[in-house]
């Protein structure tokens, strides 16, 4: 008999619930079988901590005297699109500081004001006879503007191609530095701790899902970008490759400098590492399963980046446990494999998180919507100019 989220809240709320990681779900159901695992366990908190680019803040500074319509706004020299209303601006993640190059960028920006720092404030305006003031140069902190929430149009993705290089050049890419002749393997992803992975339908996590986003509590908004659900599947649901992505919210006054990090990928750009964590109710036996993947069952693929062309060759099928080994066997040789993302900060949200659950902190909430299960990810076709396109 399944249980429903008003029941498993019920029991969060006067501490009587079973609470765990998706790490430790694997041996409590190998130890009690899937029935009686599903009838003891309430949720099962999942976790990721990586670098996701598609990130940002929206931002309101407030009114100044005389007022100003922002048209052209910069942050430590950081240039926040303005295209908004007077005083808002949404400042992304790998935008470049207009002094410092990759070195600094929006990630660096949104981790300072977090962490209460000065950020110098310079925006610029044609002037209008409501909003006559056509320069501004001040300072401002997190705590001197209004709003400031990081809405992240793709983040959590339910599964990500490992990455090699087979041509004789070094290649510096978002998935780190790629040495020639396939001289090593990177890859990006939490394997079994990872949320969409262990929601592989998206039956618990749709819009409306209560998360843990940057050390305070956030929604998912909606679908992510480049959301591609009808991605080939193993048979346990899984993605072979990228497939699901979340579009997440939550208020940057609240969270902490320990779950968000900048970064500079050499020769490449600015990211910024996100932690983020999705407690999943078990609702079922069918939840169950789906929640005891493990790594050696989680496959992706390697592909060869070594070919400058949107369709990439396939390398190997690999698994997480083989990725997560530090060594993966191509052509007879064995080759060392990294990750990009972090496990064991993984692993400390999840833990985190199940806390939170624990002591009644963190309730659960029914997606308001759920996402499409046969979502095609569409390509962008260079079709030449079109006379008719401006007029």
């Amino acid at each position: 008999m399944g249980k429903s989220y008003e029941e498993i809240n019920r029991k969060i709320q006067r501490g009587e619930a079973v609470v765990v990681t998706a790490q430790e779900i694997i041996g409590i159901a190998q130890e009690k079988g899937i029935k009686q695992a599903a009838e003891y366990v309430d949720v099962v908190t999942t976790a990721t901590f990586g670098p996701m680019c598609s990130s940002g803040v929206f931002l309101n500074f407030g009114h100044s005297d005389p007022p100003i319509r922002m048209t052209k706004t910069y942050l430590n020299g950081v240039e926040a699109y303005s295209g908004l209303a007077a005083v808002d601006a949404y400042l992304g993640a790998t935008q470049n500081s207009q002094d410092m190059g990759m070195e600094y960028g929006g990630a660096h920006v949104i981790s300072d004001l977090i962490e209460r720092k000065k950020i110098h404030l310079k925006a610029y305006s044609y002037g209008t006879d409501c909003y006559p003031e056509r320069e501004i140069d001040t300072y401002i902190d997190i705590d001197s503007i209004n709003e400031a929430y990081l809405y992240n149009p793709r983040n959590v993705y339910q599964n990500y191609n490992a990455a090699a290089n087979s041509s004789e050049k070094l290649l510096y890419t978002y998935m780190g530095i790629l040495n020639p002749f396939i001289g090593n393997v990177t890859y990006s992803g939490a394997g079994e701790l990872s949320p969409l992975i262990n929601d592989p339908y998206y039956r618990t996590i749709g819009v409306g899902t209560r998360i843990f986003i940057g050390g305070s509590i956030g929604y998912v908004a909606w679908s992510g970008t480049q959301f591609k659900s009808s991605a080939p599947r193993g048979e346990n649901g899984v993605p072979i490759g990228p497939g699901g992505t979340l579009a997440v919210t939550g208020n940057l006054k609240e969270m902490d400098s320990r779950f968000i990090k900048p970064a500079v990928f050499e020769k490449y750009g600015v990211s910024m590492y996100m932690g983020i964590g999705i407690p999943i109710p078990v609702l079922d036996e069918d939840m169950l399963r789906y929640l005891c993947v493990s790594d050696r069952d989680i496959f992706t693929n390697i592909i060869d980046y070594g070919y400058p062309s949107r369709s990439r060759p396939v390398i190997k099928k690999v698994s997480y446990a083989e990725l997560m080994s530090g060594k993966v066997e191509i052509n007879g040789r064995y080759v060392r494999s990294s990750p990009l993302s972090s496990i064991r900060k993984a692993r400390e949200i999840a833990q985190i998180l199940k806390e939170m659950v624990t002591s009644g902190r963190f309730t659960i909430t029914e997606p308001v919507k759920t996402f499409d299960n046969d979502t095609k990810l569409k390509s962008l076709e260079r079709t030449g100019k079109n006379e008719d396109s401006h007029r």
